[in-house]
């Protein structure tokens, strides 16, 4: 599938500041001490088990950042699929910089590609909802995170607290009540500002689409009370399914007829993708 780019101003500091970290005070001494200055090598990153590609550029910068002259000859995009043994890119030019930057390069493509891969495993399954992720990402890494989502064929829910109003389960609490906590949501805001409300049950949601929410949040609730859910809605709101949604369950929570399913581990507990940088002899 085809993944509109992440502009490099976004994520370049990223893969710098890793390089950093790696490099610590003293660089690369195992790399300085044993290759020669000069040396030359040429490379594959290949992938040891089937997944999605998620994170190319920034693999790839990992590498010119060290060292302008190393070339990364991209074999998939990102967002393809790679089946176990293939080739996802070919990297060639000074040694130097491609054996001190491979580890960051493969840290951020397996993370990614990783996420992505999770994120394709459930949006394959389901049909009529969108699979969304949440604000449970790594600190720091936010944009690659959401950014392999969307490579994995899924949606960004919220990228910060700024972009829109959600109204949670301990803010209902202290507000008293969800259509108090939506009215001074309401007063405060701009008319651009969508306002969502998380409801645990059937009487919250009564509230909130009464109180003029825009969408709302079932927390979770099983299929039955998600498809009264949206038999009460009737299409008024955007419903959000969220809280122990899996794999195997995706399917029969979004034929209740939910818009979205939220689900915070896709950034918080995916697996990295197995990738490995193999030097041609």
């Amino acid at each position: 599938m085809s993944v509109p780019e992440l502009p490099s101003v976004v994520w370049e500091p990223i893969v710098r500041e890793a390089l950093r970290e790696d490099l610590g005070r003293a660089g690369d001494q195992t790399t300085d001490a044993v290759v020669p200055e000069g040396a030359q090598a040429a490379a594959r990153i290949v992938a040891r088990v089937p997944g999605i590609v998620a994170g190319l550029p920034m693999a790839a910068a990992a590498f010119r950042l060290l060292d302008e002259r190393v070339e990364v000859v991209p074999r998939l995009r990102d967002g393809d699929a790679v089946t176990a043994g293939a080739t996802i890119a070919e990297v060639s030019g000074p040694a130097r910089a491609i054996l001190t930057g491979e580890r960051v390069a493969l840290n951020i493509l397996g993370r990614l590609s990783g996420i992505a891969t999770l994120t394709r495993s459930v949006v394959d399954g389901v049909a009529g909802a969108s699979v969304a992720c949440t604000r449970k990402t790594t600190p720091g890494l936010r944009s690659l995170e959401k950014y392999a989502v969307r490579c994995g064929g899924g949606a960004n829910h919220r990228f910060g607290l700024d972009d829109a109003v959600l109204i949670k389960d301990n803010h209902v609490a202290v507000a008293g009540g969800v259509a108090p906590a939506v009215a001074r949501a309401r007063a405060a805001v701009g008319h651009l500002v969508k306002i969502e409300v998380e409801v645990d049950d059937l009487a919250q949601l009564d509230e909130a689409l009464s109180a003029g929410a825009d969408a709302v949040l079932l927390d979770n609730m099983g299929p039955d009370d998600l498809r009264e859910a949206v038999r009460r809605a009737a299409g008024s709101v955007v419903l959000e399914a969220s809280g122990g949604i899996s794999p195997e369950t995706a399917p029969a929570i979004a034929a209740t007829g939910v818009d979205v399913l939220s689900l915070g581990w896709l950034t918080h507990s995916a697996p990295s993708l197995d990738v490995a940088l193999e030097i041609d002899r």
